[in-house]
């Protein structure tokens, strides 16, 4: 009875130890991620996705996930070339195209990924000014992003996109640009207002010059003035006669003479 036993004991341990194995040999990957196989502390393959089967003990894998990571970026103090300090934070987006490289020559590719994004951030921008900062996003966010994306390269990571999220300005400065902005539209004004009268003054130099060529339009002038005055009916019109009507006046009476 006790061999019985003891032969069902060891069929239960060998059942045990055949499930152990076979649920460390077998992995599953989805379709987003992949496996770096490791036979012996060597690199062997990229496996996934799907199913797989390793050597247990022989053989170690290390899971990778393709999808896009998005990190944000803590805010970072960073003085313009006009020797302004702002405040900036930034969000990154970034996956690995190559599995191999992401584990291999990096430890943790997100935080070398966040420590890089920050470093970068402050060395970018602050070689820009204030109002590049405010109005130039798009053409910094591509900077940003082409530099992260050339150097981790060789950790097998593809940078997708840069985003500057927040740019904090102390009061004193708010105030300042409020004052040059209402100063520039001031300036505007007044060259709008210049431009207006150079081209008024422009149209009336034009204008005495076409009535100097024709006498008769001068004449047409003052009976359309005349007949503007007629309609205001409030004050008291004095009709001037122009002297070259005087003229012609006096030679029709030396003529009748």
């Amino acid at each position: 009875m006790s061999i019985i036993f003891f032969d069902w004991i060891v069929y239960v341990a060998g059942a045990i130890l055949v499930i152990l194995f076979l649920a460390s040999a077998i992995k599953i990957f989805r379709e987003y991620e992949r496996g770096v196989v490791f036979t012996l502390g060597r690199f062997t393959r990229i496996c996934g996705p799907g199913f797989v089967i390793i050597i247990p003990v022989v053989q170690q894998i290390v899971r990778t996930d393709l999808r896009t990571f998005v990190e944000d970026v803590p805010t970072q103090d960073v003085i313009t070339r006009d020797n302004v300090s702002v405040k900036v934070n930034a969000v990154i987006y970034f996956r690995i195209i190559d599995p191999e490289r992401a584990i291999l020559n990096v430890e943790n590719y997100v935080a070398a990924v966040s420590q890089l994004a920050q470093t970068t951030l402050r060395s970018v921008l602050g070689k820009h000014e204030l109002d590049e900062l405010l109005a130039e996003r798009d053409r910094l966010n591509a900077a940003i992003q082409e530099i992260l994306d050339r150097q981790t390269d060789a950790w097998g990571v593809k940078v997708a996109t840069v985003e500057i999220k927040h740019v904090d300005i102390d009061d004193s400065m708010i105030r300042a640009i409020a004052k040059q902005a209402e100063a520039e539209r001031l300036r505007r004004a007044r060259v709008i207002n210049a431009e207006g009268e150079q081209q008024a003054a422009a149209k009336l130099v034009e204008a005495g010059e076409m009535l100097a060529r024709q006498p008769n339009a001068m004449l047409l002038r003052y009976f359309t003035a005349l007949n503007d005055i007629a309609n205001d009916r409030t004050s008291t019109v004095i009709f001037p006669l122009p002297l070259d009507l005087l003229q012609k006046l006096g030679v029709g009476a030396k003529a009748a003479d």
